[in-house]
């Protein structure tokens, strides 16, 4: 088969490589129908992430057809549809009994194109099929469900959730690329009083007021003036901070308001400064996290019964050959206007 081989930094072939086989009987075998392309694998090719290997197939998120599964599989047979989870979970260790699946013990969490070989070819391996696939409804179609791989349950659990975001909040949304619109459309099921989306491009702005976001703040605009005209002088309840760089954390702590909370989503390859000497006093939380995916049956019920619309999020479409195309066109939003893109196998 062919799929996408990480070469270090910087660099990535799309390669004859061996099809993946059973390696454990809790695997099953999909073939790719659709997949897309993830900010973190940006950061991985731009070597922000350095436990991954050379000679690592990349990618995690993706939806397909199960060809073969292991013996120890029980919910899944040949010809199944399936969203592939980001999030792999053995379901035995501490942390999946609480359900916090991207800290599994046991051989689980975010593995797929970062410990194990991803989703990005024509075939893959799934570990812990059952626990770690989700079977999809006919309809919710492939470029719909994909979305719910990670970038709908990051958004809504690392930002939303984590950020603790309630009826009457404002929110501000800090990067208003895919992480950060998904963040914008499911704060929205919490009713907040207003929604900032944050972002140097004019395209993702409007891309962000499509999505919900009632506030946007242009490039020459003061953000802290912005939050304090709309929320008295005190700042946001929440802020979301979707990029993942140092700049954009930073602000995100000085838009807050004493009491607020401050939800990092983003995956930062270099340090931030924490001005402790400033946030002490104001009893302010800072959360972090890497998504467990509890929440991907109830996003993929609502998805189903048109309460969530991830439609817009898709701007480029290409078939799988073409997938270092589509990286070119991913990794220059400013050029491009994409959000987010998919590739279909033909």
């Amino acid at each position: 088969m062919k799929a996408l081989v990480y070469e270090g930094p910087g660099g990535k072939t799309w390669s004859k490589v061996p099809d993946p086989v059973i390696v454990d009987p809790q695997d099953a075998i999909i073939q790719i129908d659709t997949v897309t392309i993830c900010g973190t694998d940006l950061h991985i090719l731009g070597g922000d992430v350095p436990e991954v290997e050379p000679g690592r197939i990349l990618g995690h998120e993706a939806v397909g057809t199960v060809v073969e599964a292991g013996e120890a599989v029980t919910g899944l047979r040949p010809g199944d549809r399936v969203l592939a989870s980001c999030v792999s979970a053995c379901g035995r260790c501490r942390y999946c009994r609480q359900a916090r699946y991207g800290q599994c013990l046991g051989g689980g969490g975010w593995i797929l194109g970062h410990r194990v070989d991803g989703v990005q070819a024509q075939y893959a391996r799934l570990p812990f099929a059952d626990l770690s696939t989700h079977k999809l409804p006919p309809e919710v179609g492939d470029e719909t469900a994909v979305m719910l791989a990670d970038i709908l349950p990051t958004s809504y659990e690392v930002g939303v959730l984590a950020g603790r975001v309630k009826p009457g909040d404002t929110v501000v949304v800090v990067g208003a690329g895919p992480i950060g619109l998904a963040a914008i459309l499911t704060a929205r099921l919490y009713s907040p009083s207003h929604v900032i989306a944050i972002d140097t491009a004019e395209a993702r702005l409007q891309a962000a007021k499509r999505f919900g976001a009632d506030v946007t703040v242009e490039p020459g605009d003061d953000p802290r003036e912005v939050v304090r005209s709309l929320t008295g002088g005190l700042g946001a309840d929440v802020a979301i901070e979707a990029v993942g760089v140092p700049e954009t954390f930073e602000l995100c702590t000085t838009l807050i308001r004493p009491c607020g909370h401050v939800a990092n989503i983003g995956v930062h390859g270099r340090p931030a400064t924490l001005h402790l000497e400033d946030l002490w006093i104001r009893d302010i939380t800072i959360t972090t996290g890497l998504v467990d995916t509890f929440s991907t049956p109830d996003l993929l019920a609502m998805l189903g019964n048109g309460q969530l619309d991830t439609g817009p999020m898709v701007t480029h479409r290409f078939a799988l050959d073409d997938i270092e195309r589509a990286y070119e066109v991913f990794a220059d939003p400013a050029r491009s206007g994409a959000l987010k893109v998919t590739l279909s196998r033909a």
